[in-house]
């Protein structure tokens, strides 16, 4: 950690979005990140959007909906009044909804914590080093 105060870090909460296209196996691929500041009231998604991309990452999945699904979760992140009603809840709220547990083809990996100086900026170190290695 940087020279500033322990006082003035910020607190967050992130997960990995996974897609899981076979979900009886288990197997997943990382394919975004979501992180959660409760103090700042940020909170943000960085997603795989483009296509190609995704059909190089999970082959056995429809990647125009995959890359739907993924775009929803940074809409629901966004705060967006298209991406349904829960994108309308307080950020709390969206985060844990988008980490609650589901059998679906995007899966949410364990919570983790850390302390930042910039929420914004943590999360697209944590997409850097996790999505993008």
């Amino acid at each position: 950690m940087s020279g500033v105060p322990l006082s003035d870090w910020i607190s967050y909460n992130f997960a990995v979005l996974r897609a899981v296209p076979h979900v009886h196996i288990g197997a997943f691929v990382p394919v975004g990140i979501v992180l959660h500041a409760r103090t700042t009231e940020f909170i943000g998604a960085r997603v795989i959007t483009d296509r190609d991309e995704l059909r190089v990452r999970v082959p056995d999945a429809d990647v125009d909906l995959l890359g739907l699904y993924l775009e929803s979760c940074a809409a629901i992140c966004a705060g967006e009044m298209t991406a349904g009603p829960i994108a309308l809840a307080p950020p709390s709220e969206r985060f844990h909804w988008l980490t609650a547990p589901r059998s679906d083809v995007i899966q949410s990996g364990p919570v983790h914590e850390g302390l930042c100086e910039d929420p914004a900026a943590m999360l697209e170190e944590l997409y850097a080093e996790i999505i993008r290695p």
